[in-house]
């Protein structure tokens, strides 16, 4: 802890005016390796970054990963202690790039189960919210647990990254810490409670730098039908609940992907401007890098060369990992012959089967081709609307109310006739990219199957949640019931099936 807190210490003393003097700087640096193509690539790529929770195996409840078992599992931290990422590779989009992340994900996925039941009897989980607290605490008191050192005042929970707690010491910028949410309403001190969840995040790395912008407009655009269709996050831990609410409380006032609400109210300070917020149009590149670099900074840091060649714009980079917007262009490159421009997904729950967010991953490719190949008219919807739709769709999930342009440029609010035309771009898309009709129909059924049925994750744990209250539990007992139903159907299907075949779907 000493050695953290003199890292933190040392992040506070940054002289800020500095660091964004090189950041002005960088961003010249950057725009005019954009200019003369250094970022262009000769096809489009995919990749994928997916968040797991620990449990305790037999009994479903939270569990911190030792640092030494998430080294063991080649999994990375997350803000959490209870988090592991793993990081895919970047693949061409194409049959086989889709089946080699796939088969990488699985491979971790099955290495680390195997690794943790000789170690410790936990199991990694995919999901959007984590419900069950560890055992012998409440959520409340995992979220404020708390330690003093030299003044400081570090939350034990969150991983022993320096710019994750001096963000909590930031004189600049001050996050909320609020729980604001339909029957869930709590102040916190620390940004613990964001730790509730755990997304996917698709990546999409364009050929040509140049046309982000298009492919910018079209993924905010797919941004609130496809977060209708992956909800997850719909219950929250027990304890949480307001002190009056019920289970039909719950059913009738809950939100479905309530992720999207916890981080914008938990790490968004109500005296500055949202940095966790649905992002605006841009019309040209080089507005996409003044975006990020006008951003307000939390925690600037005097960052040291190293032999990347986007170290040539590293504090740039540096302010990139607090631009919270719910999509983000991202600008990489380990050497000059792999620098890429591409668009970080991010309002994605983590889903209940490995294949299911395989399906995301392939419609979110899938729609980036077959929209932008097919000048598609839904790229005229205005953002207001599209913004609209977002929300919406993380509140009511498939009944929630969304506006689409058809391929025929028909303005519709018909819930089939949306997704028909988004699935018939998806596949459009991946056929380009060397699927095969059958294929690409198979990464996209479970998807389909949703839309079809109009049932998503989320709506199965809230229909389990209604059956245990008509049984005559308890909200508090209702909700653990209803998890431990989710994560008993999971340990069957986590890695080779997916929810279509799941009971009730």
């Amino acid at each position: 802890m000493d050695e953290l807190q003199q890292d933190i210490a040392a992040l506070l003393q940054t002289d800020t005016e500095e660091f964004e003097h090189r950041v002005a700087a960088e961003v010249k640096t950057l725009k005019a390796e954009l200019e003369i193509g250094t970022f262009d690539n000769t096809q489009a790529l995919i990749g994928l970054e997916y968040e797991f929770y620990a449990v305790d195996d037999a009994s479903g409840a939270l569990r911190r990963v030792p640092r030494s078992l998430l080294e063991l599992i080649r999994f990375e931290k997350e803000l959490g202690l209870h988090n592991a990422e793993f990081t895919s590779s970047p693949q061409p989009l194409g049959p086989h790039g889709l089946a080699a992340i796939e088969h990488e994900l699985q491979s971790a996925v099955q290495t680390a189960a195997a690794a943790t039941a000789r170690v410790e009897p936990i199991k990694l989980v995919s999901d959007g919210f984590w419900v069950i607290p560890p055992t012998g605490e409440t959520a409340e008191e995992y979220f404020s647990d708390t330690t003093s050192v030299n003044g400081f005042s570090l939350a034990r929970n969150l991983s022993d990254s320096p710019r994750y707690h001096a963000m909590e010491q930031s004189r600049t910028y001050q996050p909320d810490c609020r729980l604001d949410v339909p029957n869930v309403t709590a102040q916190y001190q620390t940004t613990v409670p964001a730790t509730l969840t755990s997304s996917i995040q698709p990546h999409y790395q364009m050929p040509i730098a140049a046309e982000l912008p298009t492919y910018f407009r079209y993924a905010i655009r797919i941004a609130g039908p496809l977060v209708a269709l992956a909800a997850n996050s719909p219950l929250f831990p027990p304890s949480l609940y307001d002190e009056d609410a019920t289970v039909e409380d719950v059913l009738d006032r809950g939100y479905l992907e309530n992720r999207v609400f916890v981080y914008e109210s938990m790490m968004n300070d109500s005296d500055r401007a949202a940095k966790v917020r649905f992002p605006r149009d841009v019309e040209t590149i080089a507005e996409a890098v003044d975006r990020v670099a006008r951003d307000p900074s939390i925690v600037p840091a005097r960052r040291e060369v190293g032999s990347r060649f986007d170290d040539t714009f590293r504090h740039l980079r540096h302010k990139h990992g607090s631009y919270w917007r719910w999509v983000r262009p991202v600008f990489e490159g380990s050497t000059r012959a792999a620098a890429n421009a591409r668009l970080e997904f991010r309002p994605l729950p983590a889903q209940p089967t490995l294949r299911d967010s395989l399906s995301l991953l392939a419609a979110v490719g899938g729609l980036m081709e077959g929209l932008v190949e097919t000048d598609h008219p839904v790229i005229s919807l205005s953002w207001e609307q599209a913004r609209e739709n977002f929300y919406a769709a993380a509140r009511d999930g498939l009944e929630a109310d969304m506006q689409w342009i058809t391929a025929d440029g028909e303005e519709t609010r018909a819930i089939g006739e949306l997704y028909t035309d988004l699935f018939d771009h998806a596949q459009r898309g991946l056929e380009g990219r060397w699927f095969d009709a059958d294929t690409a129909a198979a990464y996209l059924y479970p998807l389909r199957r949703r839309a079809d049925r109009r049932i998503t994750p989320a709506s199965w744990k809230r229909e389990r949640l209604r059956r245990h209250g008509d049984q005559g539990y308890s909200l508090q007992e209702a909700v653990v019931a209803a998890q431990r139903d989710y994560l008993g159907v999971q340990d069957g299907t986590l890695t080779e099936g997916t929810f279509a075949e799941w009971p009730g779907v």
